[in-house]
């Protein structure tokens, strides 16, 4: 095998659409992660193509200005978190960048001025939600196996998985992107269960007791915590289950689940509440969300709220119009702006997702939402509009693939007043802008940042109709 290169004083020069560094050398882009704009390197290529290399950061010969400390002792070992090492302002302007990039370059089309970036209030402990896996051997990083001191590398883990090997998770003993809270819950339950001899789940045999954790909060302090077990061992669920009700006042939910099967997916198992309510309860202005352990939920709570108050501006409504909320997935955006609406209709994928929008629903008292679930491009078609009424306004946030063409085709068939779409891949999302352009014009671009230290961006457009298109049928 050909010897990879070996790079030397290399200057990083800026950061690419998925977060990693660029350098380049001889007119071809190298790809770094864990590096800064300003940084001077020295690199080993990992990955050489013929028009662009990947490559790892071996010595920082001269740090640049722009670099900083990283606040977590897992940085650089756990995969997430990569920008922990770029002040937050700098974060906000990369990624406003990268909007302003790829709307230009992917679009192709007429844009207003962007407004600023709508950064997190919270840097640090913003999540709602965390997953934790358990492993009967924890992986050792890079770092300590080039160490030269002898480490147990039999030790079971309990923490994330690295990124692209399904059967390696690095032991985690502070995250920072929850409240401290999920520190201490999973720090007392990898003690408990060593000291009580319950085993780690062997993710290559399939053998194990312990499989996964998942620690969801609330804006009230309560906490729902869903242990996942490959065993039924009553009497070892039993006691940890209890001593965590015991320790843990701010459990106000606490579940377990039986799974024996060869995924950790836990969507198509019965959950069982041991103690406290299967569910925990969000609140955003007068609305109540229930919460339960299936259920999706923006995990920057607080961010949450200011993308849906930006898609309701854009929206625009006065109380009189038809909105239809595609991709709605729980229901959340449906329901926050259904009390400026005359109606509003739901579709979503996931047919668990279409009954907590409705259980939502009736909790709020809200009459005026219905709920569909399927296939977006099955169910959004002549048809349906025909049915259910043409709408005046379209609220779309479809997942990172963006939207089917099909899809897109009914919606400009639809000619509605009003698109907002709402999107967590700004190229996907500039695509589908270009395939719309020929009827809407791009009235306002706002993104917002719901997960600071990594690359991920929200975008909301606004795209209204262009006046000289009359209704397709």
């Amino acid at each position: 095998m050909k010897k990879l290169p070996y790079l030397e004083n290399i200057t990083i020069t800026d950061v690419a659409a998925e977060g990693k560094a660029i350098a380049r050398v001889n007119d071809c882009v190298v790809f770094v992660p864990l590096a800064v704009p300003g940084d001077v390197c020295n690199l080993q290529v990992t990955k050489k193509k013929h028009s662009y290399m990947e490559a790892r950061v071996v010595d920082i010969v001269e740090a640049s200005p722009e670099r900083i400390a990283p606040l977590c002792r897992h940085f650089g070992d756990c995969g997430g978190c990569k920008w922990q090492i770029l002040p937050y302002d700098r974060q906000l302007y990369y990624k406003q960048k990268q909007v302003e990039d790829v709307l230009t370059r992917i679009g192709k089309i007429e844009l207003p001025q962007i407004n600023p970036i709508i950064g997190s209030a919270k840097q640090y402990g913003y999540r709602n939600k965390l997953e934790f896996t358990f492993s009967d051997r924890r992986w050792r990083p890079w770092n300590e196996m080039n160490s030269g001191e002898s480490t147990n590398s039999n030790e079971p883990g309990l923490g994330f998985h690295i990124p692209g090997m399904f059967d390696k998770v690095l032991d985690i003993t502070e995250c920072h992107l929850m409240d401290d809270i999920n520190n201490t819950i999973r720090n007392t339950v990898r003690e408990y269960a060593l000291t009580h001899g319950i085993t780690f789940f062997d993710l290559k045999n399939q053998q194990g007791c312990l499989r996964t954790m998942i620690l969801r909060t609330n804006t009230h302090g309560e906490v729902m915590l869903t242990i996942s077990f490959a065993e039924d061992n009553k009497s070892q669920i039993e006691g940890l289950l209890t001593m965590l009700r015991d320790k843990f006042e701010q459990i106000t939910s606490l579940n377990y689940v039986i799974n024996t099967k060869a995924n950790d997916t836990i969507a198509d198992l019965p959950i069982h509440t041991f103690y406290g309510n299967d569910h925990i309860v969000e609140t955003m202005e007068d609305l109540k969300f229930k919460v339960g352990p299936k259920s999706f939920y923006q995990t920057n709570t607080e961010q949450a709220y200011n993308l849906y108050k930006v898609a309701r501006e854009f929206a625009d409504l006065s109380g009189s119009e038809l909105v239809y909320d595609l991709y709605t997935g729980t229901g959340t955006i449906a329901q926050f702006v259904a009390s400026k609406a005359k109606q509003v209709i739901g579709i979503e994928y996931v047919p668990e997702a279409i009954e907590d929008a409705k259980i939502n629903a009736a909790y709020n008292d809200i009459n005026n939402v219905e709920f569909f679930a399927g296939d977006m491009k099955d169910i959004l078609n002549a048809d349906f509009l025909a049915r259910h009424g043409r709408p005046d306004v379209i609220i779309t946030d479809p997942p990172r693939a963006g939207m089917h063409e099909d899809v897109v085709n009914v919606i400009l068939s639809a000619t509605p007043k009003r698109i907002v779409y709402i999107s967590c891949n700004p190229a996907t999302q500039a695509r589908d802008l270009n395939l719309m352009n020929e009827k809407y014009k791009v009235a306002k671009v706002q993104p917002v940042d719901m997960f600071p230290h990594t690359h991920h961006i929200e975008n909301v457009v606004l795209l209204e109709k262009e006046m000289n298109h009359e209704k397709a049928f």
